[in-house]
C-alpha cells in the first residue's frame, strides 16, 4: 500500500514538475514561429478528418477549411506525428528540390510493412538512388522506343478487341486489366490470360486493398489479408527467379534480359530480398497509378465531346498516314505527333491528381516565408492543392486541355507566368517517378485506339473520389459504341489490327 501522507508530500513537487515542463515547451514554441493550425485529438490528431473521402476534382472540405482559416501553410497532427501541411506552390517545389538535403521521404511504417523495407517508395539516400537507377536503366528512352511501345500497343489492342458494340462494363476494371497485363509482361514475361497470370492478378487485387486500408493487422481485416497475399506474391516471384537461375546453370548461357527480372538478375548485385521488394513495388506503382489515370481520361473526355473530336482528328491524321505508307503499328514518330493528346494527358493528371500528397520529413530546422519547420517534423506537400488553385490555374475545376497549348499559362491570352514549374503529377526532384514517360506513353496509345474505334457514354452516374487514393466507387460503368457501325462511306473506320 502506498502511504497517503507520502503522496500528499510529493504532490506539490509533481505539480511543480508538470508546470515546469509545460512552461519549457511553451518557451521553446515561442522561439519557433510555427505556422498556425490545430493539433486535434491525442495521437490521432486530425488524421481521420484529413483522410475522409471527397470528390477527386476538389481538395476536400478539410483542406478548404484549413487553408481558409490558416493559410496555405499550416500545422496539424497527422499519422501520429506533428505535421506541416503545404498547399503553397513555392514550398512544395522547395521541398521536392531539396530532397536528401533538407527533407527526406518518410512514409508511415505500415506502408513499409506491406510494400517491404526495400521498396523504392520508402527507401532514402544511396539505396533509393541505386534502385531508381536500375529502374531508369530498364525504362530508358531507347527501350521505350524499340520495345515498350510495341508491348503497350499490343496490350491495348488485346483489351479493346474484347469490347463489343453497345456492351456495358467497368472502364476502371478494363484499365486495370490493360496495365496489369502490360506490367506483368514487362517485369516477368507473364502472358495475359494464362492461369498463373490470372492467379497473380487475384492475389494482387487483395494486396492492393490492404495497401490503402487502415493498418489493422488481425484476422479478417484488409491489411491482414494483404500481408498474406504479399507472401504469396513474393513466393511466386522467388520461384520465377529460381527457375531462371537454374536454366542458366543448366544451359551455361547468359540469362534472359527481355524483362526487368531477367535484367536485374544479370546486371545488378541486389540480394534476393531486395529484388523481391523491387519487383513487388514496381508492379504496384506501374499498374495502379496508370490504370487510374486512364480511367480518369475516359471519365473527363466523356464530358467534353469537343476534346474527343479534336483528338479524333489528330489520330485520324496519324492513321491515314500509316495506311498510305502500308504500316500498321504505331512508331515513335507517330507518338511524337500526338500533341493535343499530350494536352489531354496533362489536364487529366492535373484535374484528377492520381498522387494527391507526398510524405516527407524535415532533416534540419528550415525557415520558409517566416515560418519555422522543426527538424524531425513530418511535412506533407499537397500536390493536388496547387493543381486546383485558381491563383495558379485559371478555372481549375474545369477540364480544359487547351490550357496546355499555351504551356499551362494562367491567362488564355498568354500573359502571366508559366505554371509548368508547379505542375508535378509525378513528384519532382531526385524522386521524380521513374516510370513517368512509360505512363504517358500508355495513356497516349490507349487514347489513340479508343477514339478511333469507339465512342462511349456513362452507363451509370459515377465520379472519382479520393480515399485518399483515387477510385471510382462504381468502377466507372460505361457503354461503348463501335465506330465500325457508325462509319460513313466518306470516312471509313480505322480497323484494329491484332
Amino acid at each position: 500500500m502506498v502511504d497517503p501522507e507520502l503522496i500528499l508530500c510529493l504532490l506539490p513537487s509533481i505539480i511543480a514538475l508538470f508546470l515546469l515542463s509545460v512552461l519549457v515547451r511553451r518557451r521553446h514554441r515561442t522561439r519557433l514561429n510555427l505556422p498556425p493550425g490545430l493539433s486535434g485529438w491525442p495521437f490521432l490528431g486530425e488524421t481521420i478528418a484529413y483522410l475522409r473521402p471527397y470528390c477527386a476534382t476538389t481538395v476536400g472540405r478539410f483542406m478548404e477549411q484549413h487553408v481558409a482559416r490558416f493559410g496555405k501553410i499550416y500545422r496539424s497532427n497527422l499519422f501520429g506525428e506533428p505535421t506541416i501541411v503545404s498547399a503553397d506552390e513555392g514550398l512544395n517545389r522547395f521541398i521536392l528540390q531539396n530532397e536528401g538535403r533538407l527533407f527526406e521521404c518518410s512514409y508511415p511504417r505500415s506502408i513499409g510493412g506491406i510494400l517491404g523495407k526495400w521498396s523504392m517508395l520508402v527507401l532514402v539516400g544511396d539505396m533509393h538512388r541505386d534502385m531508381r537507377t536500375i529502374s531508369l536503366n530498364f525504362l530508358n528512352h531507347g527501350r521505350l522506343r524499340t520495345h515498350l511501345l510495341k508491348e503497350v500497343e499490343k496490350n491495348t489492342l488485346l483489351v479493346l478487341n474484347s469490347w463489343r458494340d453497345r456492351s456495358t462494363f467497368s472502364a476502371q476494371d478494363e484499365a486495370k486489366k490493360f496495365t496489369f497485363n502490360l506490367m506483368a509482361k514487362h517485369i516477368m514475361s507473364l502472358d495475359p490470360g494464362k492461369p498463373e497470370t490470372e492467379q497473380l492478378k487475384q492475389e494482387y487485387v487483395t494486396f492492393m486493398k490492404g495497401v490503402v486500408s487502415p493498418p489493422l493487422n488481425f484476422p479478417g481485416t484488409a491489411y491482414w489479408k494483404a500481408l498474406r497475399s504479399r507472401s504469396t506474391i513474393l513466393r511466386f516471384i522467388e520461384r520465377k527467379m529460381e527457375e531462371r537461375i537454374q536454366r542458366k546453370k543448366d544451359s551455361g548461357e547468359k540469362g534472359e534480359e527481355d524483362d526487368l527480372l531477367g535484367w536485374v538478375l544479370e546486371c545488378s548485385n541486389l540480394s534476393t530480398e531486395q529484388i523481391l521488394d523491387l519487383i513487388l513495388s514496381l508492379l504496384f506503382a506501374g499498374h495502379e497509378t496508370s490504370s487510374v489515370a486512364i480511367a480518369l481520361a475516359i471519365f473527363f473526355l466523356e464530358g467534353c465531346p469537343i476534346a474527343i473530336e479534336q483528338l479524333r482528328e489528330e489520330h485520324l491524321d496519324i492513321a491515314r498516314a500509316k495506311r498510305e505508307s502500308g504500316e500498321t503499328l504505331l512508331s515513335w514518330e507517330d507518338y511524337k505527333k500526338m500533341e493535343f493528346t499530350q494536352c489531354v494527358i496533362n489536364e487529366t493528371l492535373r484535374l484528377g491528381n492520381v498522387v494527391r500528397f507526398l510524405h516527407r520529413k524535415a532533416l534540419k530546422n528550415v525557415r520558409y516565408k517566416g515560418y519555422d519547420i522543426p527538424c524531425g517534423w513530418k511535412v506533407l506537400p499537397v500536390i493536388s492543392a496547387v493543381h486546383l488553385d485558381p491563383l495558379v490555374f485559371e478555372q481549375p475545376q474545369h477540364f480544359n486541355p487547351w490550357r496546355w497549348q499555351n504551356d499551362g499559362r494562367l491567362s488564355s491570352s498568354g500573359a502571366g507566368p508559366s505554371t509548368s514549374n508547379y505542375f508535378m503529377p509525378f513528384g519532382g526532384g531526385p524522386r521524380l517517378c521513374a516510370g513517368s514517360e512509360l505512363a504517358k506513353l500508355e495513356m497516349a496509345v490507349f487514347i489513340h485506339h479508343l477514339v478511333l474505334n469507339f465512342s462511349w457514354e456513362l452507363a451509370e452516374k459515377d465520379e472519382a473520389f479520393a480515399f485518399p487514393f483515387v477510385d471510382f466507387p462504381k468502377g466507372l460503368p460505361i457503354r461503348v459504341f463501335s465506330r465500325h457501325h457508325q462509319a460513313t462511306a466518306v470516312e471509313p473506320p480505322i480497323i484494329i489490327n491484332t
